[in-house]
């Protein structure tokens, strides 16, 4: 038996190093560590990818962390960007039971990484229970020693002056006689004027020893990565307009020149970003005719995502638009406008595409020799080869078209708008994009993937800047409602970055065919007010353009796919100018300009959404410094609707016992309101309210 006992103790040792004299194993590490941290947000997959921020946002981290037993715990979040070594440390504080969150403001676009780390906290375990002791009228002279020991064990990992000072105030407690009461001299001139009690007994003090906590009794939680992208990349206003419709004359192609005259209306209307749709030589075989007609004139100018012809592919200018040098131009004074120009990133081909003869590999091959042209049946697009990403030479073929994206940033493009990108691999994205943000962090990419809804999320997680989303379906208060609670409240807030379009080439919705303009009016301000990412297609949007190609169809009449069209800009009906007080609105607010802050407010109408977004200062002084909007909307197009509408004062940050203004932006008009329950109506002809929230205070509107 002993000899037994010797031969497994020593294969133990031999295996572990922690025998035990009773036959069992100690572990190997330190378990000083009893804390648990678990449940971490952002984060993507585990971690295998990376939450999504942008320069100008608090980025929001939350955590569980709690300890067996009744001790107190101390969490801190740690981050540090990647072009830095030094780690920023900032103390997390209770949400609820065990759930913990802290911010950071991010300042710099790029990697980000960040952890949680939380340990048992016996200073603020002693801070409790001596309370609780005094409250007692209990003895605390041994609890006073006990304290002082721990200010000293914390102040052996202090530097030299915050250790100096710990060590005092544990002199202080040793001393007990003179008093919790007694104020503190010869200390931190800030500390100046507080008893000893009241020092001990702060936030700020609570927070400085729980910083030089033990390491070894600290828990860490995997580390995570966070991407930061450029502010246009948080809150952006985007306008789509063809090159080719640009011109005056209603019988001319459009140019790069047309367009540049087009830069200060287009800037005037508050819009951040111009997008083109493709800009390429359009290829002449299978070309459309009107309204997607199989078979076009030789005088029909085709589709401009039947991209590629003699002239040139993807890095090629259609020539009736202009020269390279003229699209330069284009960048250069849109920059001037406070635009960025962003283009349609389609990795199509036409059959008349160069690739075609000099790579027909990229392409799938039907049993007859012939290459398959793209289809979604019934739909045929003879004009336009879909590539092959499963072709032998795709290695090749991702090169390529990594190539073509930097031709065009080497030419001052930094926003790709990418069509259907579904199509195309995931891992094929997330390597394109990956190399662009080596090179470029501050490229943007918005995904046009109008498809299932775990399409769009991997496309997001793989690195897609902004999406488009099912918002020009959500019609109904209930659709919307729950619409909005998915992507702010679910964990799709940390990576998918929602981009809403009322109307775009390809989408003429049935709201918009048969609501009129109060359908256009509700539509633009439940996109420019839901998301801090949304964008019109125009002219067609402000001069609510409706007539579909046939009934029940999706597609526009005259659809600009396929022919030019001349637009009159002076129409009396447009509305250009109430877009333009939108914009304005939108870049006088911050609170429009996050996605955070989203809060619905009951309205006793379901033809009546009611909402608010709020945004709290970094350095937050008075609530009174809050940006607040409440925007409430009639969705009934045809008729006037009225509702009681409850307030939630709370989650607006008011005071429930004062009176607030409500400042109506888009006319203008304020009223005084008073409790959380008030009474609106909103007929067509005004069918919102976009108010800016003011509390009185001591007679006068703060905020």
């Amino acid at each position: 038996m002993v000899s037994r006992v010797a031969v497994d103790k020593s294969t133990r040792t031999a295996q572990n190093g922690t025998a035990t004299r009773h036959g069992g194993t100690l572990p190997s590490t330190d378990q000083r560590a009893r804390t648990v941290v678990d449940r971490v947000r952002p984060v993507v997959d585990q971690g295998h990818r990376p939450a999504k921020a942008a320069v100008g946002q608090r980025l929001n981290v939350e955590a569980d962390a709690f300890v067996d037993g009744h001790d107190l715990v101390a969490c801190e979040l740690r981050f540090r960007h990647a072009a830095g070594t030094k780690w920023t440390v900032i103390p997390m504080h209770e949400l609820s039971d065990d759930r913990w969150g802290a911010q950071w403001l991010v300042e710099s676009t790029g990697w980000y990484r960040f952890a949680v780390r939380a340990a048992v906290d016996p200073f603020a375990t002693w801070r409790r229970d001596l309370q609780a002791r005094l409250g007692a009228l209990q003895d605390v002279t041994v609890e006073l020693a006990v304290g002082a020991a721990l200010l000293n064990d914390s102040a052996s990992r202090a530097k030299r002056q915050p250790g100096h000072e710990l060590r005092q105030v544990a002199n202080l407690l040793v001393e007990g006689a003179r008093g919790l009461e007694t104020p503190i001299a010869d200390l931190n001139p800030a500390w100046q004027g507080t008893s000893l009690g009241q020092l001990l007994f702060s936030t700020e003090f609570g927070n400085l020893v729980a910083s030089l906590i033990d390491p070894a009794t600290m828990t860490s939680s995997p580390t995570y990565q966070v991407f930061a992208d450029i502010p246009l990349a948080r809150c952006s206003a985007w306008y789509e307009l063809f090159p080719r419709s640009a011109a005056t004359n209603p019988k001319r192609h459009g140019t790069f020149s047309d367009m540049r005259r087009r830069l200060g209306e287009i800037e005037r209307m508050g819009f951040d970003i111009l997008y083109l749709p493709p800009i390429h030589p359009i290829g002449r075989t299978g070309r459309k005719g009107p309204d997607g007609t199989p078979h076009g004139a030789e005088s029909d100018p085709g589709s401009p995502w039947a991209i590629g012809a003699a002239e040139g592919g993807h890095v090629a200018i259609h020539p009736e638009l202009g020269s390279v040098h003229d699209f330069d131009q284009l960048v250069t004074e849109a920059a001037e406008h406070h635009m960025a120009i962003a283009i349609d990133l389609a990795f199509q081909a036409s059959p008349d595409h160069p690739w075609v003869k000099e790579h027909p590999s990229w392409f799938k091959h039907r049993p007859d020799g012939t290459i398959r042209y793209a289809e979604n049946p019934p739909k045929k697009y003879e004009d336009i080869y879909p590539l092959d990403f499963e072709s032998e030479d795709w290695q090749s073929l991702w090169e390529e078209l990594l190539d073509v994206v930097f031709f065009w940033i080497d030419h001052g493009v930094r926003v790709f708008r990418v069509d259907n990108p579904h199509t195309k691999p995931f891992a094929f994205w997330e390597w394109l994009i990956g190399s662009v943000r080596q090179r470029f962090p501050e490229v943007i990419f918005l995904a046009e993937a109008f498809t299932r809804p775990q399409v769009m999320k991997e496309l997001a997680k793989r690195g897609f800047t902004q999406s488009y989303t099912y918002f020009t379906w959500r019609t109904s208060k209930w659709d919307l409602e729950t619409y909005m609670r998915e992507l702010t409240e679910s964990d799709m807030a940390d990576y998918f970055r929602p981009n809403f379009w009322p109307n775009t080439p390809d989408i003429l919705s049935e709201e918009l065919q048969h609501g009129g303009r109060a359908a256009f009016v509700s539509r633009l301000i439940l996109a420019a007010t839901l998301s801090p990412n949304y964008g019109i297609y125009g002219p067609a949007f402000e001069l609510q353009e409706h007539v579909p190609r046939s009934a029940g169809s999706e597609e526009y009449r005259r659809s600009e796919k396929y022919e030019l069209r001349s637009w009159d800009l002076a129409k009396p009906d447009s509305l250009a100018d109430l877009v333009t007080i939108v914009n304005q609105i939108r870049r006088a607010h911050p609170a429009l300009q996050h996605m955070e802050g989203l809060h619905f407010h009951r309205a006793e109408n379901d033809r009546v959404i009611a909402y608010s977004r709020r945004w709290v200062p970094p350095t937050r002084g008075a609530s009174g410094d809050d940006d607040r909007i409440v925007v409430i909307v009639n969705l009934d197009h045809a008729h006037e609707q009225s509702a009681f509408v409850d307030l939630d004062l709370g989650a607006l940050g008011l005071d429930p016992t004062g009176p607030y203004v409500m400042h109506d932006l888009l006319t203008g008009a304020k009223y005084q309101w008073q409790g959380w329950r008030n009474f609106v109506i909103l007929n067509p002809e005004q069918s919102a309210h976009v108010f800016a929230v003011s509390q009185f205070q001591d007679g006068q509107v703060s905020g």
